[in-house]
């Protein structure tokens, strides 16, 4: 018996600067409150760093914040396929790979720190 297998189309969002553009534009500056509570060595953790790149304490724990809701959406894929678009897909995964002599060359070559 044969599995079905899923396959599914890369979707990648783009989010930059953790800012809606459209409501950037129509927005004079920070409106909405986030609350956390923190014990005091994260705190003084969070003070000290922000202390050193020169800026406030909510400026440097919503960029930090910012980057790494960036880093989570950007990682994120969301694949989908018709049946008939998986059947093309599984037909080429299964057919050996064209001869291909620059890349071949490139994996017998040593790398430089094997030199």
């Amino acid at each position: 018996m044969r599995r079905a297998r899923r396959v599914y189309d890369v979707i990648t969002v783009l989010y930059t600067s953790c800012v809606d553009m459209e409501a950037a534009k129509h927005s004079t500056g920070r409106g909405e409150t986030i609350n956390l509570r923190a014990s005091m060595k994260q705190k003084v953790l969070i003070d000290r760093a922000a202390e050193a790149l020169g800026r406030s304490r909510s400026d440097f724990m919503l960029d930090s914040a910012c980057r790494e809701a960036e880093s989570v959406l950007l990682d994120r894929r969301y694949f989908a396929l018709s049946a008939e678009a998986f059947a093309r897909f599984a037909s080429m995964l299964d057919k050996p790979p064209k001869d291909n002599p620059h890349l071949r060359r490139l994996l017998q070559t040593k790398a430089p720190w094997d030199r």
